[in-house]
């Protein structure tokens, strides 16, 4: 079985992170096709993102218990055959009903790969000299550009139209998915096992931290959420363009986004997680403020670059300290909040925006955002963090 300090044990985190990445793009661009082929009015929607959130919020609970139970390699590959049936709905679905059955695969596999592949991240880590967390969901992004992008693609070098087009490159990403199996059955390492008792058999409770890691999530969580989903209407409705060039402004997102988190680790490794917090909560607020308060084009464009700078640099680092704080458990808890945060988003920010205007909207993830400041304290400072550079005192070796 491959070590966890092996260069092969890196390129196994990477791929079931750009793999996952890949599943949630093509989802989300399929949404308006499966919209239009099934005819569904605004409840059914939600009825299916509701199903495949609490679906996901469900597993993670689960597979981040039996994560530390069992290992998290034994979760991680039996949550990737769940993201596999739920592209094969989106292609085949010849129904309602079972693309609701594909929407809780989604769901329980996306829930599940989510917490165990961050905690073999957190563990490949730990026995490396240098971080990596934030290398690992770069490639998250990546494969969630590629997944996206994929249907825009396949539409404009075929010709086809939207149904054929989905049904193609959700059959290919199965088809992946399979190949992604296949490859990270011989691959994936083993994970340590995380016990919850004392020696006297008394369980050891979730470290408070975790919770406060866990409101953190809640405010990267919305903040990510708003900006996904309202970013380019925004744009669209503030600077008065068309929603062609309003896209840009989601564009300019996903792409600092990916920038930062591909060099992300060395800002840790030079100034510590703690700083790049509050750097990237700062910086993702002052992108909102902007947003809230400018109205020409090139500034809106400038303040969702700083919103994705900004935020592509929070996950990583509370996700790390809670998988080394508190394991599996604790790890699916930060999850859970930043997730549950993420899907209730819409719903804040849509009644907001019916109440002030979409601009003024703005402050509130800004106003969220800047608490991170405060709330980073609960991670290590520079110097302090043990999750780098344990390797050398295990005297294991670091690649």
């Amino acid at each position: 079985m491959r070590m966890l300090s092996s260069r092969t044990a890196v390129v196994a985190v990477v791929l079931l992170f750009a793999w996952n990445g890949l599943v949630i793009g093509v989802y989300a661009s399929s949404i308006p096709t499966l919209r239009a082929r099934f005819n569904l009015d605004s409840l059914s929607l939600a009825a299916l993102f509701f199903l495949t959130g609490a679906a996901a919020i469900a597993s993670m609970q689960v597979c981040g218990r039996l994560a530390d139970r069992v290992g998290a390699r034994r979760v991680a590959l039996t949550a990737m055959l769940p993201l596999v049936v739920a592209a094969l709905g989106f292609a085949l679905a010849p129904s309602y009903p079972v693309l609701l059955l594909a929407g809780v695969a989604l769901g329980l596999g996306n829930g599940g790969i989510d917490v165990t592949m961050n905690a073999i991240a957190v563990q490949v880590e730990k026995r490396r000299e240098r971080p990596i967390m934030s290398f690992f969901h770069g490639t998250w992004s990546i494969g969630n550009l590629a997944g996206a992008g994929s249907v825009v693609l396949v539409a404009q070098l075929t010709g086809w139209t939207p149904d054929p087009t989905v049904n193609a490159v959700a059959l290919t990403t199965a088809a992946v998915g399979v190949a992604a199996f296949v490859v990270a059955l011989r691959i994936v390492p083993e994970t340590e096992l995380v016990v919850h008792t004392t020696s006297s058999g008394e369980k050891v409770r979730i470290p408070k931290s975790a919770y406060l890691l866990g409101i953190m999530a809640i405010a990267f969580g919305l903040g990510e959420g708003a900006s996904m989903d309202w970013s380019a209407l925004h744009v669209t409705t503030v600077a008065h363009v068309d929603p062609t060039t309003g896209a840009l402004g989601v564009t300019m997102l996903s792409a600092f986004m990916v920038v930062i988190r591909l060099v992300g680790d060395f800002l840790v490794r030079r100034f510590g997680r703690r700083v790049v917090v509050r750097f990237g909560g700062t910086c993702a607020a002052i992108g909102y403020l902007t947003a809230a308060t400018m109205s020409s084009l090139p500034l809106l464009l400038i303040g969702w670059a700083l919103v994705g700078l900004g935020m592509g640099m929070i996950a990583p680092q509370v996700y790390a300290v809670a998988g080394h704080q508190a394991g599996g458990r604790g790890l699916a808890v930060v999850v859970t909040f930043g997730y549950a945060a993420f899907l209730i988003t819409p719903g804040i920010i849509g009644g907001l925006v019916s109440a002030v205007g979409i601009q003024h909207t703005m402050f509130l993830p800004a106003v969220l955002l800047l608490g991170l400041l405060v709330l980073a304290r609960v991670l290590p400072p520079k110097g302090q963090d043990p999750s780098v550079g344990d390797a050398v005192d295990a005297g294991l070796p670091a690649q």
